[in-house]
């Protein structure tokens, strides 16, 4: 890989793994991130998301965001010698130049704040780069892409929100958002808006993936669309086959169980055991992810394209990418189609760090 080339991933669940009494200074078998998977990988930034359901109630996700929070603030502790906290696009640079892996951190649903714009600084002084502005719930902010019932967009909070997030420099996230959110976000923002872990809908026809009309949107935003892995975003013959598996609900049931009492080996071994049957389905190549990209870049333009896998939250990834040691295979793919190398960087980490710089350079506050 090249040594000019930053490599950054937008959007990893690590943190909820974390919090599993998952060590990431070893190599742990069958989770997608830990440190020595980054450094085979050769990964220079991953932000680690704060994920909290939708059924949570507020206080509930205020203090599980917050024990996640301070899990990653004692890994990073832990492995000084290995990673480092960055806040900018500065502070990543200069980890790489010294030889350490940077972790950013985002959220992943707004319910964490409640109605509190007190709250949402609190979590911004404490590192969180980025807010994912809801989940798969319609929440006191907007409408998510699997409801979208409640608000028909942004609430009024949500706008609030969103002027607060820009005052920050704070990076206001539309992965989860649905059609109506987003095209509010876009007129309400001052600044550039991204989704940390989507696809493009015209490949995959699922809810949660961007249209070419949102996808152009976001170009004229100045935004990034960043590919998300999960095979289910890829490719609407996988959604029938998951679907047929019946694997899914179970998969959610044994994760549940082992988030409940991560110290059980039981639970733990039926996990392992529905990761192994997810595993087995037919799966789309890695080969699907660069599809994704072409199409973004042939509707969006190279400037607005990145990587956001969602690794650790999702139950099955594609085949040949198993995990983020795996994440060379997506660039020599893309070196095959005929992308240059500074094209490659670009989606690499290169137009994600761009657009972070000028929505903190557009930032109200010292």
């Amino acid at each position: 890989m090249s040594e000019n080339m930053f490599v950054l991933d937008s959007h990893c669940d690590t943190p909820s793994q974390i919090v599993r009494l998952r060590n990431l200074s070893v190599d742990n078998p069958y989770a997608h991130v830990d440190f020595p998977k980054m450094e085979k990988g050769h990964i220079d930034a991953s932000f680690f998301a704060l994920y909290t359901p939708g059924a949570m109630e507020p206080d509930s996700a205020t203090r599980y965001a917050m024990e996640m929070l301070s899990g990653v603030y004692d890994t990073l502790e832990e492995a000084s010698g290995i990673a480092a906290l960055a806040r900018t696009p500065e502070e990543a640079r200069n980890n790489k130049r010294n030889g350490l892996i940077s972790i950013f951190i985002g959220m992943e649903n707004g319910l964490p704040i409640q109605d509190s714009l007190s709250l949402l600084r609190q979590f911004h002084r404490m590192g969180v780069s980025y807010m994912t502005l809801t989940h798969n719930t319609d929440n006191q902010i907007c409408d998510s892409a699997a409801e979208a019932e409640r608000w028909h967009g942004l609430s009024p909070f949500g706008r609030k929100v969103v002027d607060e997030m820009n005052r920050l420099g704070m990076i206001i996230d539309l992965a989860h958002a649905s059609d109506e959110t987003f095209y509010d976000c876009i007129r309400c923002s001052k600044a550039p808006v991204v989704s940390t872990h989507s696809c493009c809908r015209a490949l995959a026809g699922h809810r949660r993936n961007m249209s070419d009309e949102m996808l152009k949107a976001l170009a004229i935003n100045g935004g990034v669309i960043q590919i998300n892995f999960y095979p289910l975003f890829l490719s609407n013959d996988f959604g029938r086959i998951l679907d047929e598996s019946g694997l899914e609900p179970l998969a959610d049931a044994a994760e549940a169980e082992f988030i409940s009492d991560p110290s059980n080996p039981e639970k733990y071994m039926k996990w392992v055991e529905m990761q192994i049957k997810l595993g087995s389905l037919q799966r789309p190549s890695y080969k699907r992810v660069v599809d994704h990209i072409d199409h973004a870049v042939s509707v969006a333009g190279i400037d607005h394209v990145g990587i956001g896998s969602d690794f650790d939250g999702i139950n099955v990834t594609p085949e040949g990418l198993e995990d983020i040691s795996k994440m060379g295979v997506v660039f020599d793919e893309m070196r095959s189609r005929g992308y240059s190398e500074e094209e490659i960087a670009k989606v690499a980490g290169g137009n994600f760090l761009r657009v972070m710089s000028e929505i903190q350079s557009a930032a109200s506050i010292s």
